[in-house]
């Protein structure tokens, strides 16, 4: 009995099609052209990353001082501001570090005031809530950017 090649073609163009399907409504990872910077033309926040990442390590190699701590706040603004122009337009998630960061802040606030390091219970019980509620209004927030991407392509 000889086997049907139109079927056969019929199935591999529905198992395309399929993956298409799904390909189509994936919600993770980057859709569309990555958000222009707010500077123009010109990778400010890139180069913040890399002059504080230089900095940075040049601190560590001396052992500290301002160097380390000065290439930490200018790596960090970097960071911050590719990953929040990149979620909240609705590019890319970065819905764990923009939440953690200010859970980050709290715990450091916390430790700088109370002072005490053997308490760690108490830094938990304060970062966790601001993690999980910043955490979910993010999501939400990206979810809304993405769709509103997805829906309404930008301008080429």
């Amino acid at each position: 009995m000889a086997t049907s090649t139109r079927r056969e073609r019929s199935a591999e163009r529905e198992v395309a099609a399929q993956r298409q399907r799904h390909a189509e409504h994936r919600t993770l990872g980057a859709v569309g052209e990555r958000p222009p910077g707010p500077f123009g033309g010109i990778p400010v926040s890139e180069l913040a990353i890399l002059a504080g990442g230089i900095a940075f390590v040049i601190g560590m190699i001396r052992g500290g001082g301002p160097a380390l701590y000065v290439g930490l706040i200018v790596l960090a603004l970097g960071v911050v501001e590719f990953t929040a122009r990149e979620h909240f337009a609705g590019y890319r998630s970065h819905t764990t570090l923009l939440a953690a960061i200010p859970s980050l802040a709290v715990v450091t606030a916390l430790e700088l005031t109370v002072g005490t390091a053997s308490n760690r219970v108490v830094l938990v019980v304060a970062a966790v809530p601001v993690f999980g509620l910043l955490f979910y209004f993010l999501r939400r927030r990206f979810m809304s950017a993405r769709q509103a991407r997805i829906a309404r392509p930008p301008a080429p």
